[in-house]
């Protein structure tokens, strides 16, 4: 198992402010687990994987792997595998050799050697490459190298940063697919770094989302969909993003009441909510409504809303209607016959709802489906 306790990390350049980059960081990963570092460019995941690895060094805290503690050993005594997301190939080394490198310092015999590099290029589609140079390939077959040197390797842990970024979508659907196959056969416990919503889903069993060096929350994708734990998850996960809406509170026949906007309305019965919940919603006026896209129907309901666009994409419209000066975005399987300028019917139930609070935390998660 991996753990990782109150870990920071701080940028120190002359003449410059420190740049604070992971912020009292704890984790845990079991052992066989795919975890992905999820979040915008700067957040800190790639600092993270670094100081697992041990190229960037804790500035405060502690890296344990296997009840060992990693942070203060070197990076090659640390049993962790890295695809670096510039690739950090070696020049003079064809990419046979590249990616047996590590192997032939495993004291392996030649015959074993051949037959795991042979068969890991198969597995990424390098194989007829193996006796080039770094610099007469792509950079998306130096990315698929560089992946390829590391899982080859009997390590602990693996760590692949922006593993498949170079690679184009056909290939990289279809490398997700093995490659998570390989993981979970071989039990390989690995944390990815990655921007793209879709590959942390394809790979990971949990998803550690991160914002300004903050770790947000880490749970199933599932989890982060129907029970995000704060406002910025609620947005970023999931495609399109949850609608979010300023909303007044008050109370009614033992309940909530939601005025969504000049003449829509909705109630949450007082029995739904938690305790702490039912507090919190009595003491303020207004809060933050997010309801999912795929939530909303389309064709029936309370909102009029005026159609701003109207896209189908093969399996689904997605529809963005303007009610009360506020955008709303509804996804439906079905094809919509609308065009811009319509008013059309959107309907929100009141047991699809997240409510947070003026802090951004979740005070109240829409039932489960």
């Amino acid at each position: 198992m991996l753990e990782i306790r109150n870990v920071d990390k701080v940028y120190q350049s002359r003449g410059k402010p420190p740049v604070h980059a992971v912020r009292a960081l704890d984790m845990k990963v079991g052992k066989g687990e795919i975890v992905a570092l999820l979040g915008s460019s700067g957040c800190g995941k790639t600092s993270t994987l670094r100081m697992i690895a041990g190229f960037e060094s804790v500035t405060s805290g502690a890296i344990t792997l296997g009840q060992r503690r990693i942070d203060e050993l070197p990076p090659a005594r640390r049993k962790v595998a890295m695809a670096f997301e510039g690739y950090s190939l070696y020049p003079p080394l064809t990419v046979r050799e590249n990616i047996a490198f590590a192997l032939k310092a495993q004291q392996l015999s030649h015959g074993e050697v051949s037959r795991r590099v042979d068969a890991i290029a198969r597995l990424v589609e390098i194989e007829d490459i193996l006796d080039s140079y770094p610099r007469s390939i792509s950079g998306g077959q130096q990315q698929r190298v560089s992946l390829a040197r590391a899982l080859v390797r009997d390590a602990d842990l693996y760590l692949l940063d922006e593993p498949m970024g170079q690679l184009e979508p056909q290939l990289r659907a279809v490398l997700r697919g093995r490659i998570k196959g390989l993981l979970a056969e071989r039990g390989m416990t690995a944390i990815f770094v990655t921007h793209d919503q879709t590959e942390a889903s394809a790979l990971a069993d949990r998803i550690a989302v991160m914002e300004d060096g903050v770790l947000q929350q880490f749970a199933s994708e599932r989890e982060l969909k129907e029970r995000p734990a704060n406002l910025f998850v609620a947005s970023f996960i999931g495609e399109p993003p949850m609608n979010l809406l300023e909303t007044e509170v008050s109370s009614a026949d033992g309940g909530i009441r939601l005025s969504v906007g000049a003449d829509v309305t909705c109630q949450i019965e007082g029995r739904t909510l938690e305790q702490t919940a039912r507090q919190m919603l009595e003491r303020t006026a207004r809060v933050r409504v997010g309801i999912r896209p795929q939530k909303i129907t389309v064709g029936s309901g309370g909102v009029r809303v005026r159609v701003v666009s109207n896209q189908w994409l093969g399996d689904q419209s997605h529809v963005a209607g303007e009610y009360d000066g506020r955008l709303l975005i509804a996804v439906t399987p079905n094809k919509i016959a609308a065009r811009p300028g319509d008013i059309i019917p959107f309907g929100l139930e009141a047991r699809h709802l997240h409510l947070f609070g003026a802090d951004g935390t979740c005070i109240r998660h829409a039932e489960a489906a």
